[in-house]
């Protein structure tokens, strides 16, 4: 099987792919393909492309509908850059609290008696402690939940708000997390608000002048998630005019580059080499499952599915999530006189995923058959 890196993956994650494997950026026509930061959403899919694993967290460069309806699971690595970001966030509340950056800047251009100077000046870049301060957490997935666990620990009291939290996330925040049940709870209190939910078009723009006018007088605002969250012609007024006090970003933009108390780092959030070593790993073991097994883990599109082989070949089926897709599979295997020996079948959203484990490889006339089935996306036999 073919696989085409887009980025550069670490070696690491790339030494996974174990089996017989072709991989490279010039592959043609790859069964997967390998990205990090590459933007897809112009690229042609070829017929053999059967997965596309995201080293990282965030999927917007992927077309992820367009993948759903060419029957392409899209894995991402959800928490395998968590620390790398938490580490990271650490530093942004510090850089809100404090103005470390500008003093650095006013400190390279001092002269003469500089340690005069420094004790005379110092006090315009104070800031104030992170202790006591109330940081609101907007998303407490792998990340958001473990920034908010790290505040408590910093002293901070923590509100955190995520319609979606599964129930281990819950499990991993510390008790004194407190849960708000609408962003609007966070902005009233929070002395801090730190954003690490996917950008989406529900998402794209959360952070307005609507919301900004919710939020207490010079409130700091982190955002280390994606820099369409956040209208930036809303922030930039709400910098000048003091009711945002402090905006530290990991996505530099036009406007934010030039706009007052803003701090913008180079999208640094997961660039250590322990995050995209892990990331990498977990990629490539994604990929490799899917391939080689038909399992699906980590894919933003379609259900999860894993289970041990049972039979002598197994059918994976990708298809939308509507009635009588099932029946007509195993009516077309039945036809054939082949006893499927385990199935299982699950859905996300409008997608559908069904692996049969069967006695014996299946005809190509019965393959046929079943993606010729009405909402059928993509058949394969591994």
């Amino acid at each position: 099987m073919k696989i085409q890196l887009l980025n550069k993956i670490a070696k690491v994650g790339l030494d996974e792919l174990k089996g017989d494997y072709v991989i490279g950026e010039e592959v043609a026509n790859p069964d997967g393909i390998m990205v990090r930061s590459a933007v897809m959403h112009e690229m042609e899919f070829g017929p053999d492309l059967k997965a596309i694993a995201r080293a990282g967290a965030g999927v917007n460069n992927i077309p992820i509908d367009r993948c759903s309806q060419q029957g392409i699971v899209v894995f991402n690595t959800p928490g395998a850059n968590a620390n790398g970001v938490r580490e990271l966030a650490v530093c942004a509340l510090l850089l809100a609290a404090r103005d470390v950056v500008g003093g650095i800047e006013w400190a390279k251009t001092l002269t003469g008696d500089v340690a005069k100077q420094v004790e005379k000046g110092k006090s315009k870049f104070a800031g104030t402690e992170l202790s006591g301060k109330t940081l609101g957490v907007i998303g407490l997935g792998a990340i958001g939940g473990m920034i908010a666990n790290t505040a408590i620990h910093l002293g901070m009291k923590v509100v955190g708000c995520d319609p979606f939290l599964s129930v281990e996330g819950a499990w991993n925040l510390n008790h004194r997390v407190t849960r708000a049940a609408t962003f609007d709870e966070i902005f009233a209190v929070a002395d801090y608000v730190t954003l690490h939910v996917p950008a989406t078009a529900q998402t794209k723009g959360m952070i307005n002048a609507e919301s900004i006018a919710k939020m207490k007088d010079g409130a700091k605002l982190i955002n280390l998630a994606r820099a369409d969250l956040v209208n930036a012609p809303d922030l930039v007024a709400a910098l000048t005019s003091g009711k945002i006090s402090a905006y530290v970003t990991d996505f530099p933009t036009e406007e934010i580059l030039t706009a007052p108390h803003a701090v913008a780092i180079p999208h640094l959030g997961a660039s250590t080499e322990e995050s995209e070593n892990n990331c990498a790993v977990m990629a490539a073991r994604e990929l490799d499952d899917y391939l080689t097994n038909g399992n699906i883990t980590n894919s933003v599109n379609f259900p999860n599915v894993s289970s041990p082989r049972t039979g002598a070949a197994r059918i994976c089926t990708l298809h939308a999530n509507v009635p009588a897709v099932i029946t007509q599979i195993t009516a077309a295997l039945a036809d054939e006189g082949l006893n499927i020996e385990n199935m299982t079948n699950k859905s996300k959203g409008d997608n559908a995923y069904t692996v049969l484990d069967v006695a014996a490889a299946p005809s190509a006339a019965a393959v046929e058959r079943i993606a010729a089935i009405s909402g059928m996306f993509k058949v394969r036999v591994v």
